[in-house]
């Protein structure tokens, strides 16, 4: 721990030395899937910098109203942007992020939850989860990336689409788990690593590895950003192996390896 602390410390004072700022407050949007990770790295970030960091969460699709590509087209400020990988690429080329700032973090799976002491059904093959969603009452799935895949894809590709589509919600503005854990849901598809900080639910396990699909979450740098140095300092900390073991206990395979 001492060894990835120092660590943590030298590559901030690196880049903030290059770029000679003072302490300043950096604005971060992030989606759900790094919000674990990014609460827990935040403090030693902060001590070693002398900055604060302002965090915001949304999804990485657009269309909820607290989505990360909707709240930075109404021109609110960030410093940061922590999100899917594709939804970096898109917000440079359309101006909002700068360009060559992407960072890779993490590789991020999809799982499955039910609410604490419920049956856990079977999801260690295709033909058991396809069985275990046409056995559920009911299915809620997020509105950023996880769900997009499992409502336009996933389902389609078992060839249940019909059968539980009509029984699925998508869940805007806050964690799926959460509504699964209320008992609004019987099953709930998110990021693992958005299920697992939820009180009141029981993560299943991960999707089969034949239907899995896994998204690189990655960090980019705002454009038109009050603080470019610190937010630089920010990318280049959550992308070195100090950041790793936060990320991986989060339930992300970290890019950086220690």
């Amino acid at each position: 721990m001492r060894h990835r602390l120092s660590t943590a410390f030298a590559v901030v004072a690196l880049v903030l030395a290059a770029s000679e700022v003072q302490a300043d407050e950096i604005k971060v949007m992030t989606s759900g899937a790094m919000s674990t990770a990014l609460k827990e790295l935040t403090p030693a970030f902060e001590r070693a910098s002398g900055h604060t960091l302002i965090v915001v969460s949304g999804g990485s699709v657009a269309g909820a109203p607290d989505s990360i590509p909707d709240r930075l087209r109404r021109g609110e400020r960030a410093d940061v942007v922590i999100m899917a990988a594709g939804g970096i690429d898109d917000l440079i080329k359309a101006g909002r992020l700068v360009a060559g700032s992407r960072a890779d973090l993490a590789r991020s799976s999809i799982g499955i939850a039910v609410r604490a002491g419920a049956p856990k059904p079977d999801i260690s093959s295709v033909d058991a989860l396809k069985r275990a969603l046409l056995a559920a009452k009911s299915i809620a799935y997020s509105a950023s990336v996880s769900g997009v895949y499992v409502s336009t894809e996933l389902f389609q590709r078992l060839g249940i689409a019909s059968q539980v589509l009509a029984k699925s919600r998508k869940i805007e503005s806050e964690p799926v788990a959460a509504v699964v854990a209320r008992g609004e849901a019987e099953i709930g598809f998110q990021q693992i690593s958005e299920l697992r900080p939820v009180p009141g639910v029981d993560v299943v396990g991960p999707l089969p590895a034949a239907v899995q699909r896994v998204t690189v979450f990655s960090a980019g740098a705002g454009a038109g950003s009050a603080n470019p140095a610190g937010g630089r300092a920010l990318i280049a900390f959550l992308s070195s192996s100090a950041a790793s073991p936060a990320i991986a206990r989060s339930g992300m395979d970290p890019v950086a390896r220690p």
